[in-house]
């Protein structure tokens, strides 16, 4: 019996220390647990990781008088064993001075960024939390090194070192989004995903063809969605978010949640998005060229110009978009893990308001011109297979399926008929990539591609008198776009101090067309195959401690899609665009070199210096259309353009950011930007590039301490005088302001903004702030719609 009672009691004691040896790691301001938290002793011989929960036993530290926190994004922590287990909760300071981030975008393989010697920047979901953007547009441009044009209030084309459209390129989840008819106007694609659902998004400065392929020439935009988290124990794993949002300028109303159950081989993961966006009001003080005088009512039959009782409003300009996205995972064993993703977007109809300012005779050209909804849609599988194989150690595949519907419908003031154009994209992709360590010192990367666009084009008339429906001019043939390509990138660690990179691929791209005799083009069909190499080589070197110095020479191309070549469209004042069938691929050759240095843990600097060169460049010129320069199009004579080859543009710029860690919780950032770009025109002579935004940056001044965070920040971008406008935006005199000699102009402006979080308990946060606080009327540069006035936001958080 005694003995019985020695051995339970033994057995107690033994579990009692057990439990009492576990601790668990939070975030000091948010108060959620960190993962994958590095704790050791003083002679660091064993570690411990935190789980999915923060949790870690320190068992196996037993007899450590002093334990160390580490992890990439923490600021280091010391601590006393003892008073670690007496406390139970370890709380970490998240770093202001990033050295080691883990970034996807180089490679689709992570790597720490300190590896790369290409210029990468992230955005994190706890950035998202207290800048709140209201779009993905929106989020990209809270870096302060992405510019985004706004032509209505449903867009957001970005901009990146002097290029934008279907010369960047955007993935979510490793899948390629732009699609055969991404074109060189403005794009709102991006707006499709749900910022809410973001886990962390990934900004790849420079050509990416090497990996991303076509389009990739002025960067990569990476989006990395939600995931599903499985379970680590024998308990079922729920877990999830709720959101709500109220922005003042536009009447904002957005709700979202998510859920996520985990098995231990089993996870769900469900997300849905609604928000109301109504018309946007502009701020007070500024320009009065901004200004919303007046709009169109349909009244009698008869097309009426109503005085705006607010110009400061933009009429109309509202709408409401839709977000829903459904993952399963399923992980049989340590070596495989599947995940399938469902995501589908849409949009009420939203009006394309830069056309809707414009005036003929003083009075507006047209009386309606809206795109019907944006829907998206994409079925992704992700196979992901960990191994020690002759041919690979990891291996990802994804096949996704992706459905695209966008449509344009336009009538002339006090015309009877009506435009509708649709557009239809079922795009497929098949990509292996392989990742094989040949030894510690030799890592490679590489993998095969397969995509096919189909396209689907109509136009209808309709008479809305009588509401007949006849045939229409299609924007684009009926047609394809299929690409296969192959690529290899190697790393190469010399020595602790320097590494090289370097990678090629190639491609090969065909194109099948069939035209609308309706056009009465001097063809009915074609057929483009083009093939393009390219390749890049970098250096990494690390001369001493928290010194990192890198060059990198790169190139990047384009092939032409259906856009370029079978598109048929007006591009503004009197002006159409017809195809071209005779077109090549473009290329960029890029040079750029970065320094980056952590000064004692509290400074930190980063400069990069760029030039760019596009050769072949696909841009619009004057042609001529059955031997004629202008051609009868809608009603009206109208000058011809077509997209063709033979130009060149140069863009050179600096890219600098400083981070700085003051005492007692206070930190500083900024980041800047400056490109100049150059294009060559028909008679040889050079101008502004049309996509090369003005110098802008932002300035944050942060204060951070348990449960609370204050961000007092400024947005800035310098004038673009009517001297560098390029000539093309020089012809839409509509979208700017006037300069003393009556000339189009972008002005210089700036806003102050001020956020505030407080975490009011683990689940339970709020985050409200004033954006445009001096309530200037501003408007970015080439955006149709100006920009929001003083901004109240208030949002809610709920986690369980």
């Amino acid at each position: 019996m005694i003995r019985i009672l020695v051995f339970l009691t033994i057995l107690f004691l033994s579990v009692t220390n057990t439990f009492a040896q576990k601790i668990t790691i939070c975030d000091e301001n948010n108060l959620q647990p960190i993962e994958n938290v590095m704790i050791f002793g003083e002679k660091q011989k064993n570690f411990v990781l935190s789980d999915i929960k923060g949790n870690a036993d320190l068992s196996t530290l037993s007899g450590r008088k002093v334990l160390f926190f580490r992890h990439p994004s923490y600021e280091f922590k010391e601590f006393d064993f003892l008073k670690a287990i007496n406390d139970k909760t370890i709380y970490l300071k998240e770093s202001n001075i990033k050295i080691s981030e883990v970034v996807i975008a180089a490679n689709k393989w992570a790597q720490s960024r300190t590896e790369i010697p290409s210029k990468i920047s992230s955005i994190s979901a706890k950035q998202v939390d207290l800048l709140t953007p209201q779009t993905t547009a929106d989020l990209l441009a809270t870096g302060g090194e992405v510019f985004i044009q706004k032509s209505q209030q449903g867009g957001g084309s970005p901009m990146i070192r002097g290029f934008s459209t279907n010369r960047l390129l955007i993935a979510i989840d490793g899948v390629r989004m732009n699609t055969a008819i991404f074109r060189s106007g403005n794009l709102q694609n991006v707006i499709s995903l749900d910022a809410f659902a973001i886990e962390s998004t990934e900004i790849f400065f420079g050509p990416g063809s090497v990996i991303y392929g076509s389009d990739a020439i002025g960067g990569v935009m990476s989006f990395s969605t939600l995931s599903p988290t499985f379970s680590d124990s024998s308990e079922i794993l729920i877990k999830g978010k709720s959101n709500a949002r109220y922005s003042s300028a536009n009447n904002e109303l957005s709700g979202h949640f998510d859920i996520n159950i985990g098995y231990n081989k089993w996870a769900y993961l469900t997300s849905f998005t609604y928000t109301k966006y109504g018309d946007l009001k502009m701020g007070s003080v500024g320009t009065n060229d901004y200004l919303r005088e007046f709009y169109v009512l349909r009244e009698n039959n008869t097309d009426v110009v109503k005085e705006n009782s607010n110009s400061k409003m933009q009429n109309p300009s509202g709408y409401n978009q839709t977000n829903f996205m459904q993952k399963i995972g399923f992980k049989p064993n340590k070596r495989w893990n599947l995940t399938y993703g469902f995501h589908y977007s849409t949009t009420s109809n939203y009006d394309r308001y830069d056309r809707l300012i414009r005036t003929k005779n003083d009075l507006p050209r047209s009386a309606e011109w809206y795109y019907g909804p944006q829907t998206w849609m994409m079925n992704n599988l992700t196979v992901v297979n960990k191994t020690s194989s002759n041919l690979y150690n990891e291996l990802t595949i994804r096949v996704a399926h992706q459905f695209f519907e966008e449509s344009r419908h336009d009538r002339n003031f006090n015309a009877l008929e009506k435009n509708h154009n649709v557009e239809k994209v079922n795009a497929v992709s098949v990509n292996f990539d392989f990742h094989k360590e040949i030894s510690p010192k030799h890592q490679l990367f590489y993998g095969i591609e397969s995509i096919y666009n189909g396209v689907n084009s109509i136009g209808e008339i309709e008479d809305i008198s009588t509401g007949q429906i006849s045939k229409g001019l299609a924007r684009y043939p009926e047609s394809n776009w299929q690409s296969y390509a192959a690529y290899a990138t190697y790393n190469f660690e010399y020595s602790k101090k320097l590494r090289l990179n370097a990678g090629a691929r190639y491609n090969q791209f065909l194109i099948n067309a069939v035209f609308d005799t309706a056009h009465q083009f001097p063809f009915d069909k074609t057929k483009l195959s083009n093939g393009a190499l390219t390749g890049s080589i970098g250096l990494v070197y690390n001369p001493i401690k928290n010194l990192w110095i890198s060059s990198n020479l790169s190139t990047g191309f384009r092939s032409p899609n259906i856009d370029d070549m079978g598109k048929i469209f007006d591009s503004g004042e009197g002006i159409v665009v017809v195809p071209n069938t005779e077109l090549g691929s473009e290329y960029a050759y890029n040079a750029e070199f970065d320094i980056t240095h952590i000064i004692a843990d509290v400074f930190k600097y980063n400069i990069t210096a760029y030039y760019t060169l596009l050769d072949n460049a696909l841009i619009r010129r004057d042609f001529q259309f059955n031997g004629q320069d202008s051609m009868l199009y809608k009603g009206e004579m109208c000058k011809v353009k077509a997209v063709q080859n033979g130009t060149q543009t140069k863009v050179q710029g600096v890219q600098a950011g400083i981070d700085i860690k003051f005492p007692a919780g206070f930190g500083f950032d900024t980041r800047f930007n400056y490109q100049k770009g150059t294009e060559e025109a028909e008679n040889g002579t050079t101008g502004p590039s049309r996509h090369a935004a003005p110098m802008f940056g932002v300035i944050h001044l942060v204060y951070s301490k348990p449960k609370i965070k204050l961000d007092l920040y400024s947005i800035y971008t310098a004038e673009v005088s009517y001297s560098n406008l390029s000539v093309e935006e020089r012809d839409k005199a509509y979208l700017y302001a006037k300069d003393t000699e009556g000339n189009p102009f972008s002005p210089s402006w700036y806003t102050i903004n001020f956020k505030a979080m407080y975490q009011i308990s683990r689940q339970f946060s709020v985050t409200a702030g004033v954006e445009n606080i001096t309530d200037i009327r501003y408007r970015p540069y080439s955006s149709g719609l100006t920009a929001a006035g003083r901004n109240y936001i208030l949002a809610l958080k709920a986690l369980f």
